[in-house]
């Protein structure tokens, strides 16, 4: 095992630049409530991140990354099972900054065809997402591009904590917001956004204007941020076939966001394929939302009956990318 570094979390600062460079691209996603009453027994919003340009919340991260890079002269390369790649290949685009994205092979195809659409021709390398990091990594290195990580970049984190920001400004009141967690980027960005960084003394960030309860669910077949903020250091974990590819993978060395977790007292579930499965379903056929695995997990965690319920519940919808095959498969089961 690796142990968790001690790093500083983004600053009242980067938080700051991370919105301003957010909204100067993007328009607030909606916050709607869901028609699930009588599933859930609690009053049920989505944030709809599906609706980014990208089709992702990811692009928020990549935004605030690529902006407070600059105009780096060897541009910037990154590893992705979609979805961050794709944010920063239209980041790139928008801010005329080179981008290399390289991309598991067996990616959803979804995903590679959409950042071929933004101009970027991605990097096929490895079957995994650890393999495609390592690789990216070793291109970073040769060729002096910035590195920017889809979870472990202080930057990152700055610009997903937008999201959460605006469900502050869209829903008053106490909530628990239901984050899906893969690398730990949104979670740790939503523990800043609800509670504010260390460091933010006459901020907007710096509370909470009501109570605000984080929770992250992980898919079941891969565990690595939960793992590692139980343990207090990075372990590496047992990756199975999931649904929630976006979600699929193990932590690189040093990964920031377990501790962020930690510090601030998340609570973890864990959800199966078949709730997955169902959930992404259900969102499709009575909700008239198109949800990819990992942005359903939250839902997912709800119809398992693994989180206990205290009054409105927010699901972040991180991403609408599924590929057709998939989507088909889920909403005409064979017997």
């Amino acid at each position: 095992m690796t142990e968790l570094r001690t790093v500083e979390p983004p600053t009242a600062a980067d938080l700051d630049h991370a919105r301003h460079a957010v909204a100067a691209e993007l328009a607030p996603t909606p916050l709607i409530r869901l028609p699930l009453d009588d599933l859930v027994g609690a009053d049920v919003y989505a944030k709809l991140e599906t609706m980014q340009p990208t089709g992702s919340f990811k692009v928020r991260g990549a935004l605030a990354a690529v902006a407070a890079l600059g105009g780096a002269e060897g541009g910037v390369v990154t590893a992705s099972a979609g979805n961050h790649g794709l944010g920063v290949a239209y980041a790139a685009a928008r801010l005329k900054v080179t981008a290399t994205v390289v991309v598991p092979s067996n990616a959803s195809s979804a995903k590679i065809e959409g950042l071929r659409r933004l101009g970027a021709e991605p990097v096929l390398h490895g079957t995994s997402y650890d393999e495609a990091e390592a690789h990216a990594l070793g291109l970073a290195a040769s060729t002096g591009a910035e590195f920017v990580s889809a979870y472990n970049d202080p930057f990152v984190i700055a610009g997903q904590a937008t999201c959460l920001a605006e469900v502050r400004d869209q829903l008053h009141g106490g909530f628990t917001v239901v984050v899906p967690v893969g690398g730990g980027g949104l979670l740790a960005g939503s523990v800043l956004a609800a509670h504010g960084p260390t460091r933010a003394a006459a901020s907007p960030w710096s509370s909470a204007a009501a109570r605000i309860r984080v929770v992250g669910v992980e898919s079941a077949a891969s565990r690595a941020v939960s793992a590692a903020a139980e343990a207090g250091a990075i372990t590496e974990v047992e990756v199975g076939p999931t649904l929630a590819d976006g979600l699929a993978g193990n932590l690189e060395p040093g990964s920031i966001t377990p501790g962020l977790a930690a510090a601030h007292g998340v609570e973890f579930a864990a959800v199966g394929e078949e709730h997955i499965a169902e959930a992404v379903r259900l969102l499709a056929t009575r909700c008239g939302l198109i949800v990819e695995g990992a942005g359903a997990v939250g839902l997912a965690a709800l119809l398992a009956g693994v989180l206990e319920l205290d009054g409105p519940v927010v699901l972040l919808l991180t991403g609408r990318n599924i590929a057709v095959p998939a989507l088909t498969g889920i909403l005409s089961p064979t017997s």
